[in-house]
């Protein structure tokens, strides 16, 4: 396979350069509160069977991998889920058995790799919590230095994550749309590399590995229907670049119905899709820290996958997103965080509308004990302090 970075909005093709980041000149236009102009996409030529290595399809040789298990994680077939809402084919992508219980692991996988190869040992990025907890681990397994910033309201489990994994944190005073803009200057000002999303073109590569597992566990198919919980909109462009890749190559005739799901607190990428793609950015207030974002820094790229593509956003309130939560919990024993808890909280919407024979998946995005306070608002804690079962019987 040969590789080459290529602009998502002008066309213009590069060589990949660890220095090279977003377009040199699409990224001109850039202002703070737009999402990221001129992401650059890693477009592979060449050809591959249905029986491809994963790698062969990466833009990094295996040899730099860090020796830590990414990937490969289980495509449950939830039963009683499929039984209740009569959908034959259900599955859920289970990502947040990864290594450091999340999704953003694929993405520092590879950027770990990219890092490696170039000789780079440190590693800056910003992060909701997932992301930098993701990438310290990671880079604790590649013997790298990782430099974190995080918002203030960085949920308790994913900053002591990262900070057992061995990583410099620092808080921003602030959201994550601060933490990002300090990354940035941390880097232009310390050297080294970013991995902050979209902004490092190996973090939509990495996320694309999602898509092509789909493909092998399925049986060398692609699904129908694919629901993924929507934020910066890093993950989702990843999802459509896998896809892409499995179609350049002959592999599956049609790309997927993916939709894309955002809390109606923090819905910037969707409104944009309803605004004939003006983005507006906003002040996030949802309690699914890890798709809460100001300014969604993948989102100009993902809104143009989902226009090519015919995809859907849909949004869901944070009441939808805990009853989800604990729903997926007591029916299949997966116990999601918020954020990936909002992805079936979309199914559960579209239910009504969706083929009942449709190969569908959900992603479950992260661990649901990365935030169990969160959790709580879903539960009834028992309160009670018993001192014999007579108690619960109401003797005596």
């Amino acid at each position: 396979m040969e590789f080459r970075y290529r602009c998502s909005l002008c066309g213009c093709a590069y060589e990949i350069d660890p220095a090279l980041t977003v377009c040199p000149d699409c990224s001109q236009n850039q202002t703070d509160d737009q999402p990221l102009h001129g992401v650059l996409d890693v477009e592979l030529s060449g050809e591959a069977d249905s029986n491809f290595d994963i790698y062969d399809l990466l833009p990094v040789e295996k040899e730099y991998f860090p020796p830590i298990p990414v990937g490969n994680t289980p495509l449950w077939e939830p039963l009683n889920l499929r039984r209740e809402l009569n959908l034959k084919h259900l599955t859920i992508k289970d990502d947040g058995l990864n290594p450091t219980f999340s999704f953003k692991d694929r993405a520092s996988y590879l950027v770990s790799a990219f890092a490696r190869k170039h000789s780079i040992n440190e590693i800056t990025l910003a992060s909701t919590g997932n992301a930098g907890s993701s990438m310290a681990g990671v880079g604790a397994a590649a013997g790298q230095t990782i430099t974190l910033f995080l918002p203030e309201k960085t949920p308790i489990g994913k900053l002591v994550q990262a900070l057992q994994y061995g990583a410099r944190v620092y808080r921003a005073a602030g959201s994550y749309d601060l933490a990002y803009q300090l990354s940035l200057e941390y880097s232009r000002r310390c050297g080294g590399m970013n991995r902050s999303t979209a902004y490092n073109p190996m973090t939509i590569e990495g996320k694309k590995t999602v898509s092509l597992e789909l493909y092998k566990q399925l049986g060398n198919r692609a699904p129908d229907v694919v629901f993924v919980a929507v934020g910066d909109a890093c993950i989702l462009s990843g999802v459509y670049r896998g896809f892409e890749d499995l179609l350049a190559l002959g592999l599956i005739p049609t790309m997927p119905k993916i939709v894309g799901v955002q809390s109606e607190d923090s819905d910037v990428v969707l409104q944009a899709l309803e605004n004939n793609g003006k983005f507006n950015a906003q002040i996030a207030t949802t309690m699914a820290d890890s798709i809460s974002v100001d300014v969604p820094r993948s989102g100009l790229h993902a809104l143009g996958r989902v226009q090519k593509h015919g995809g859907e956003l849909i949004r869901v309130s944070d009441e939808e997103i805990i009853a989800a939560q604990a729903r997926l919990s007591a029916s299949t024993g997966l116990f999601a965080e918020p954020a990936a808890a909002a992805a079936f909280a979309g199914l559960l919407k579209k239910t009504p509308e969706l083929d009942r024979d449709a190969v569908i998946t959900v992603l479950s995005t992260g661990n649901g004990l990365k935030d169990s306070q969160s959790a709580l608002k879903g539960v009834k804690m028992p309160e009670q302090l018993i001192h014999s079962v007579s108690d619960i019987l109401g003797e005596g």
